[in-house]
């Protein structure tokens, strides 16, 4: 089975936990179980999304494993800072993982992080401008919906 960990910090932009469909139905489509998902935040416990909806999430620690992570992103990229421990979870948490994905602004997380250096990336075309001009080693592309460049 497929391990999925979303990775959501306050405030998160509730279509991250949207995207979790997709496994749904890959599992219903299957007739067994192909993914597991699972929710984590650094604390643990509820969580806000931007839109006032609550989840309830595991805590991010170094227990906390995954074969994909999916990084949430907020409604105001360029107006939040992550802070060190998230992106020390995020950094180790996709070391040892198979791939780390950013959903739409989660690309500001991942490029905080250091793990869009030198790689394409996309998110939303509000904020491309801003991602390609605090991160000049990124190759924006933002009129594509996803891009992937290695893990």
């Amino acid at each position: 089975m497929h391990r999925i960990g979303y990775f959501l910090t306050d405030d998160f932009q509730v279509m991250a936990i949207g995207t979790q469909t997709v496994f749904e139905i890959a599992n219903v489509v299957a007739r067994e179980p192909v993914y597991h998902v699972t929710n984590y935040s650094l604390q643990g416990g509820e969580i806000r999304s931007s839109l006032g909806v609550s989840v309830i999430t595991k805590r991010a620690d170094s227990n906390a494993t995954a074969d994909t992570w999916m990084i949430s992103g907020v409604a105001n990229p360029t107006g939040r800072i992550t802070t060190a421990e998230e992106l020390r979870f995020i950094s180790d948490a996709s070391a040892r993982s198979r791939r780390t994905a950013g959903l739409c602004t989660g690309a500001f997380v991942l490029a905080e992080a250091g793990l869009l250096d030198g790689k394409r990336a996309t998110t939303h075309w509000a904020f491309a401008d801003a991602l390609q001009a605090r991160w000049p080693r990124i190759q924006v592309e933002a009129d594509r919906i996803f891009i992937v460049d290695g893990a």
